[in-house]
């Protein structure tokens, strides 16, 4: 038998230390994901539409995920502060933002120096709903439909005051849309968030809006603000006496916005498509596509975390075209 400390002995016990050294570090990277809570940023104040349709997620998808979802509301410059922190987390899987088309569209587009590029900085993982548009007014105007209203902003040029969660907001930027649409003239009144914005509109500080309908549908539902039209593919089952664009005769006016869901740039491609896989079980839920239209939203559609990339590049062309035409600026 071999002496137990020879100099071959302590030679192949330091080649078996050496090698256990180099596997723990790949155990510890293989630890299965996710092992602790995951925060969801939402860039915005509590009440808007970004923060609902996140915390409709929430509890679902931490069950589908088997680990806690935290919702971070980080408002700020129209949700590109937080944005930026998500940009500059750790690519984990542990840090993850909703994003929407006023963060990750309206703020590129329109902000000199948001602090993150949309595209670049995040790796996007899924749609969870696709947001209805609605025009609305508060009951004071003296407008009952969409015909109306036209006439009325027609006759008032500058008069009028509309609202958006910020300046260069995707709020804004589907009035100026409009605008340019029909030959409007209307004041833009910028607000810091949908909670700020819904407020300003009950109490007629403003007297319109074109946004998300989520948050709107209760407070139109009991009267405390009326509805004109509604960007969707169809009417609203919840407003079935409200026309949609299209049906008014103003299909570039009658699109969606969205909601979706990302984590910074360079997170693994695995946690990324457990992401995406978790999501989409939570979204093919009969129950969340009734939450969802409940709340004057779509179902997300079905889109690849690539398919999902490429539609933003092409709105980030499309309304790119809007912001240099019309010269906006955000904060």
């Amino acid at each position: 038998m071999e002496p137990l400390f020879t100099a071959a002995a302590l030679r192949r016990r330091e080649l078996l230390a050496a090698g256990l050294a180099s596997v723990l570090p790949l155990a510890a990277h293989a630890q299965a994901w996710p092992s602790r809570p995951v925060t969801l940023v939402v860039p915005f104040p509590p009440g808007g539409s970004v923060d609902l349709i996140a915390r409709l997620y929430a509890d679902p998808l931490a069950k589908a995920l088997g680990t806690p979802v935290v919702i971070d509301n980080r408002a700020g410059a129209g949700g590109s502060i937080a944005s930026a922190q998500v940009a500059r987390a750790k690519p984990d899987g542990y840090t993850l933002v909703a994003s929407s088309q006023s963060s990750h569209l309206a703020n590129p587009l329109t902000q000199p120096n948001p602090g993150y590029d949309p595209i670049k900085d995040f790796a996007s993982i899924s749609q969870l709903s696709r947001s209805i548009n609605v025009l609305l007014v508060n009951p004071a105007v003296p407008a009952k439909n969409f015909k109306e209203f036209v006439a009325l902003v027609k006759s008032r040029p500058g008069e009028l005051n509309f609202c958006s969660a910020g300046p260069g907001s995707m709020g804004q930027l589907n009035v100026e849309l409009m605008k340019s649409q029909l030959q409007l003239d209307a004041t833009h009144v910028p607000y810091r968030g949908g909670g700020p914005l819904v407020t300003a509109l009950i109490s007629n500080e403003v007297q319109f809006g074109l946004d998300n309908l989520a948050p709107f549908l209760p407070l139109i539902q009991s009267g405390k603000l009326r509805a004109l039209a509604v960007a969707a593919p169809a009417r609203v089952a919840a407003l079935p006496d409200i026309p949609t664009f299209a049906e008014l005769g103003h299909p570039v006016l009658n699109t969606t916005s969205w909601i979706g869901i990302a984590a910074p740039a360079r997170t693994p491609p695995e946690i990324v498509a457990t992401l995406h896989k978790a999501v989409r079980s939570v979204a093919d839920q009969p129950s969340m596509a009734e939450a969802l239209q409940s709340r004057g939203a779509l179902p997300p559609e079905v889109q690849s975390p690539e398919q999902f990339t490429a539609m933003m590049s092409e709105r980030l062309a499309v309304y790119g075209d809007l912001v240099r035409r019309a010269g906006i600026r955000g904060e």
